[in-house]
């Protein structure tokens, strides 16, 4: 009996110590209020791109200047912009470098209680710093992401009836190349084309290359005591790897400098990323780069091009910025996917997804999809529960004799436990077939706990009454109270441990993990609490049906 108590203990203390030690490896340094760079004393580099290299070639004399402030009697802030407005996004396109400064989410409210007010993802301001980036980089002239374009319009709005929306930027150098820079936005989509159209009328030839950067703040957001911490920072993907971080305090140790077909680079937050992806088909160089204290860069430049007199050519990527929509990720680009980060339990937490995802097309509720999964769950184990169930009720019953065993050999450990063995050879009882429905169910509640923290759709997913957000903490502790409620229950209906510390300590786990579920998502305490309605329901059949053989007999 002591080794199934203390096999329960530890498997339980296991979630949190699995939940805790994911959060400090992920998100544990953003906590420190010094910057990475600073705090390891990183060189503060230049926000421009590093001086290109192409294979059998000589570098480009690309200079690492300072960004320019803006010329004299050119117009600044917003009035540099240019408005654009899809139905999904509206959006701000800085005419100095054609940096994407400004991108906001309208399907994707702040927050519950501002459902009209559209989530700033991509932003230039002080507070947030996070803007995509781009140009060309040459050793005759070329813009890069400090140059001015000009357009033809400031406003540009999605047509009734239309599927994309153009808007282009023209730059002109006196030696007459002329570059055409063009977002093209899509109906319904996040998904941003990008378009260099370059045409070289100038008498000699010239030779560049196309480069785009991700610029972020490093600083952690700004969140309540009780809000989940999520990973900010980089991510880059290749054949090799699919999918591999890269931390701002990584960035500033080791700077990234590596070639790659077929990949992408990314900038993460929670729900949400944006990402650079280029052609899949030609080599991109991939860098980071510090700026300066709390600014970071990661980027990819492509092959080098070579314009003759009198030609042109088309130089294509797409950038995607927006949520972590998985089908739509997938479609986009290998791996991208995975920036739905699911840990070590993915193949876990992805089937578990893909139903919760049928059941909420048939409820309408991810609560009651929540609810139903549970009770899959709880079928599939069904069997595996009722023999453990059946161990515990013997052990029940056995209880009496256990104890007097204990106050018969209260000084010989050795031979009680030759006793107790003895006896639970004799009743056939497993002393261990307790532990296993929670030991079966840890892997499953991990899973869904990064399901819950992880799915964009389940950002700001109402359920019933004052549970207007299954990812967040319930603001009232209905149900973490509930489930210590279950928890206590459950303790109830099992045999008490004969040994006195371990008893105190049993009764102390339900009040302790109740502690602990505050914090945790609503809907993973959902999950939970239905979990052990289930289990007490099932367990007092089972023990009821024992009790009523056992009197028959």
């Amino acid at each position: 009996m002591s080794h199934k108590r203390t096999a329960l203990v530890l498997a339980l203390c296991l979630v949190l110590t699995l939940i805790w030690q994911a959060w400090e490896k992920d998100y544990g340094r953003l906590r420190s209020p010094t910057p990475p760079a600073a705090a390891q004393g990183a060189p503060v580099q230049s926000e421009h791109v590093p001086t290109p290299v192409a294979d059998g070639q000589q570098p480009l004399e690309a200079g690492q200047p300072e960004i320019p402030p803006p010329a004299a009697g050119a117009p600044a802030g917003e009035a540099a912009s240019i408005a654009v407005e899809t139905d999904t996004v509206r959006a701000s396109i800085r005419l100095r470098g054609g940096e994407l400064s400004r991108l906001l989410l309208k399907d994707y409210p702040v927050a519950v209680d501002k459902p009209g007010e559209p989530l700033p993802f991509l932003d230039d301001s002080d507070a947030l710093t996070f803007v995509a980036q781009g140009g060309l980089l040459s050793e005759n002239e070329a813009p890069t992401h400090q140059d001015v374009y000009t357009a033809a319009e400031r406003s540009f709005r999605l047509a009734a009836g239309a599927d994309t929306l153009e808007v282009p930027l023209t730059w002109q150098s006196p030696s007459g190349l002329k570059v055409t820079k063009t977002y093209i936005f899509h109906r319904g989509s996040h998904v941003i084309d990008l378009h260099y159209d370059i045409t070289n009328a100038g008498s000699a030839a010239w030779q560049g290359r196309v480069y785009a950067q991700l610029l972020r703040r490093a600083e952690k957001p700004k969140r309540g005591l009780m809000s989940m911490p999520t990973y900010m920072g980089a991510a880059i993907s290749s054949p090799e790897k699919r999918y591999e971080k890269l931390p701002f305090d990584k960035m500033a140790g080791t700077p990234l400098d590596r070639t790659i077909t077929g990949g992408w680079a990314a900038m993460l937050q929670h729900y949400f990323v944006a990402a650079i992806v280029p052609p899949a088909d030609e080599p991109y160089h991939y860098y980071t780069k510090v700026v300066d204290q709390n600014r970071y860069i990661v980027g990819l430049y492509g092959p080098q091009k070579r314009l003759e007199p009198g030609a042109s050519i088309t130089v294509t990527s797409e950038i995607y910025a927006g949520p972590k929509d998985q089908d739509r990720l997938e479609k986009l680009a290998p791996g991208l996917d995975l920036t739905v980060d699911y840990g070590a339990l993915w193949f876990l937490s992805k089937p578990l997804f893909w139903w919760m995802q049928k059941l909420h097309a048939w409820t309408g509720n991810w609560g009651w999809a929540i609810i139903l999964l549970t009770l899959t769950v709880k079928a599939a184990l069904y069997r595996l529960a009722a023999a453990s169930y059946r161990s515990m009720a013997h052990m029940k019953q056995v209880q009496p004799r256990l104890v007097a065993l204990r106050e018969r050999y209260a000084n010989d450990k050795q031979r009680l436990n030759q006793a107790m063995m003895e006896l639970y050879k004799q009743e056939k009882i497993n002393p261990l077939g307790g532990c296993l429905p929670v030991l079966i169910q840890i892997p499953v509640f991990l899973a869904l706990y990064w399901v819950l923290l992880e799915s964009v759709e389940l950002r700001q997913a109402p359920f019933i009454g004052w549970i207007r957000d299954l990812s967040t903490y319930d603001p009232y502790f209905v149900l973490p109270i509930l489930m210590g409620i279950s928890m206590f229950l459950q303790q109830k209906m099992n045999p008490a441990p004969p040994d006195p510390v371990q008893a105190k300590v049993m009764q102390m786990l339900p009040v302790v993990f109740t502690v602990f579920f505050i914090f945790f998502p609503a809907g993973l305490v959902l999950y939970w609490l239905v979990n052990n309605v289930l289990s007490i329901a099932q367990q007092w059949l089972i023990t009821r049906s024992i009790e009523a053989a056992k009197a028959k007999s």
